[in-house]
């Protein structure tokens, strides 16, 4: 390859050594390239490292690399490389050999994988894996990303909790030290107080807002970490946590300072509860306390009076809530809360608060049980499948004739036949309509169709009109019914739900017409009762020890039989219902109840006698066969929802179903019909965690 005479200048400066193949690299070199070819460059460096280089066919280009005096081989070769990275290259050593590539490729061709602190430095790319102790190491993905070159990478493997950054050794270097400084271990101080004058779920909330500040208070330097104070409820203690000793020091100091005497004419206190219902817990609270307030409360006998009147009313409603028979369908689900008077504690439903009027020592013992109780309750979702299934199979055959002898000579005329049935599957009214017309025979007839199935008829011409001389009707008929209803609710724990799907119909109960007035004004009226008919599902549901689940469930199907929908008195309904107290495990599914049914009857209207001929029978008889098969079973799925990811899961999996369901019902395009498109929910929106 021919040199230009720039480059002929820097190896002449160069010396014999960078001519010639090298032994050694302690003797030093002055490098003297100016705009030279990026190619023979690197072979000149490769002379002096006796190495044998790779050029990349994208690496093209020229560069500058001098120095004022003589370096030895090795800062030469970083020089090197580091006006090869302002180029947009870098070098990847691999089994000897040296290839310059494009800084994006090197990552993927580097061999150089160290796992403890590098040795090497400069603007070689090579990957290194850091092991992170005290954090997660995908936290400090974010953290060093911008301090990594965009052509470069770092991923963190959740697994063995790692890091692993390809990048210059320059910057590893520099990367090392951040993650052990930020590596560190988090907030080991923990620190229990013992109150001896607060309250501890009263205390610890004001003790947390005031931790930004209580370094300044306790004249120690300002802190950074996290900061955790807990209640204890049932030593009366503060658990203290804190990232350094001295914001623990602090922390202790805030305490002190507000853990004072109060004052005795401050006997009435407010608690706000969160989760609890406040006007259920103060009679619960009353009737468990009664004794102590009898001995600590300075209101005398007329205030005893009244908490022994709330105990008693506490008593009357838990054995009525704790009932297993289920309620009515048709009965409110909970009534409306009052507030709660009388006694020592007093609720307030409008903002969900406790009013308590008691000494410090007897607060303490209610606050502490309130605490206890005041606990967020998990949820349960019950799905219930209600599945239906009818087989119906019926067949009929039978024969009907009618026979005048005689001619219109004759002064006696003789008849004989057979008729079976009713309406117009009975051969002497289809004769009276065919004749007569339909109206000959009521209006029953008017409205009732020719037998349905297979009709061979003989018609004979009397008198000039043709009746029904002979009439066979086959028939054989199948239906089936497949339903499926999965009704499902979601409630807390040891609270009633109910879910009703269907319609409200009216049932008349009573009707006055005044027929008898006369010359006065007649005033017809009808008293109509409506009730729901379609699905009804009551669930009370308690969680009990390993997720399993105790219910009392009352579950109703039921529905108009059409053919009674317009009766004078009233329509009849179709219902199945179960209601039982069952125990299923969380996510497990239990069949509730169910009805197996096969109903077989047959009927033979026949002649006497007539009939019992082989074969020749068959034209005096009517036959009728039918089977019933239902199968009717109710299934039970509760699932426990313990946070609000569960239930959010539960949530978004169902709204996600129903939403897929109306993209795929859209309206077909059509040619003379704008495309006016069906309502579609909107995506549903993720969490953020």
């Amino acid at each position: 390859m021919n040199k230009s005479p720039l480059l002929l200048a820097a190896l002449i400066a160069l010396g014999a050594q960078a001519a010639e193949p090298r032994t050694t690299h302690s003797a030093p070199v002055t490098l003297n390239f100016v705009n030279a070819d990026i190619e023979a460059v690197s072979r000149a460096i490769g002379v002096m490292l006796n190495k044998q280089v790779v050029i990349d066919p994208r690496v093209k280009g020229q560069i500058t690399v001098t120095s004022e005096k003589p370096l030895p081989v090795r800062e030469a070769y970083l020089s090197y490389l580091a006006a090869l990275r302002a180029q947009g290259f870098a070098v990847v050593e691999n089994a000897g050999l040296l290839k310059i590539v494009p800084e994006a490729e090197a990552r993927l061709q580097t061999n150089t994988v160290v796992e403890e602190q590098t040795p090497l430095r400069g603007d070689q790319i090579i990957t290194q894996v850091f092991r992170i102790e005290h954090d997660n190491a995908n936290n400090f993905v974010a953290l060093l990303r911008p301090l990594i070159t965009p052509n470069n990478m770092i991923n963190a493997n959740p697994s063995n909790n790692t890091l692993v950054i390809t990048d210059y050794a320059e910057n590893l270097q520099r990367i090392a030290k951040i993650i052990a400084a930020v590596d560190v271990p988090g907030a080991t101080g923990i620190e229990v107080v013992q109150l001896k004058h607060s309250v501890a779920s009263d205390l610890g909330p004001i003790v947390l807002k005031l931790s930004d500040a209580g370094a300044a208070v306790a004249g120690a330097p300002a802190t950074t970490g996290s900061v955790s104070v807990l209640a204890d409820p049932r030593g009366n203690a503060l658990i203290l946590r804190a990232a350094s000793q001295a914001k623990l020091l602090a922390l202790k100091a805030i305490v002190e300072k507000l853990d004072q005497p109060a004052s005795s004419e401050s006997n009435v206190h407010v608690v706000y509860l969160k989760n609890a219902d406040a006007a259920k817990l103060a009679t619960v609270l009353r009737a468990a306390f009664a004794p102590n307030a009898s001995n600590n409360a300075s209101s005398g006998n007329s205030n005893n009076s009244l908490i022994t009147q709330s105990a008693n009313t506490a008593t009357t409603t838990n054995s009525v809530g704790g009932t297993t028979a289920s309620v009515q369908s048709t009965a409110p689900v909970a009534a409306s809360q009052q507030p709660s008077t009388g006694g020592f504690i007093q609720a307030d439903p409008s903002t969900n608060s406790l009013i308590i009027t008691a000494a410090e020592p007897l607060y303490r013992q209610i606050r502490s049980a309130i605490d206890r109780l005041d606990g967020r309750r998990a949820q349960i979702y019950v799905e219930s499948m209600i599945v239906k299934v009818d087989v119906s199979k019926a067949g009929q055959f039978g024969v009907q004739w009618q026979n005048l002898f005689g001619d219109k000579n004759s002064t006696v005329a003789t008849g004989v036949g057979t008729n079976f049935g009713t309406g117009s599957a009975n051969i002497i009214n289809g004769t009276v309509a065919t004749v007569g017309g339909a109206t000959a025979v009521g209006t029953t007839l008017a409205s009732s169709p020719a037998p349905t199935g297979l009709n061979i008829a003989v018609l004979k011409k009397i008198s000039g009109k043709f009746t029904l001389g002979a009439l066979a009707n086959a028939l054989e008929g199948q239906t089936g019914a497949n339903v499926l209803s999965t009704p499902n609710l979601v409630a807390l724990d040891n609270e009633e739900a109910k879910i009703v799907i269907g319609q409200n119909v009216p049932f008349v109960t009573g009707s006055f017409t005044n027929t008898g007035a006369t010359g006065s004004t007649v005033n017809p009226f009808q008293t109509v009762d409506r009730k729901d008919v379609g699905l009804t599902l009551r669930i009370r549901s308690q969680i009990g020890e390993g997720n399993t689940v105790r219910m009392t469930v009352y579950e109703e199907n039921s529905s108009v039989v059409a053919s009674t929908a317009g009766s004078t008195n009233g329509p009849t309904t179709d219902k199945s219902a179960v209601e039982t107290t069952v125990s299923v495990d969380d996510g497990s599914i239990l069949v509730l109840g169910g009805l197996m049914k096969d109903e077989y009857t047959d009927g033979v209207d026949a002649v006497p006698g007539l009939a019992s001929i082989p074969l020749i029978g068959n034209l005096f008889k009517n036959q009728t066969r039918s089977r019933v098969k239902t199968n009717l079973m109710v299934f039970l799925r509760p699932i426990v929802l313990r946070d609000q990811e569960n239930a959010d899961q539960i949530s978004l999996d169902r709204y996600d179903s129903i939403r897929a369901l109306q993209q795929n019902t859209q309206p077909e395009s059509s040619l003379v019909l704008p495309d006016t498109g069906a309502p579609v929910m909107p995506p549903a929106k993720k969490q953020q965690p």
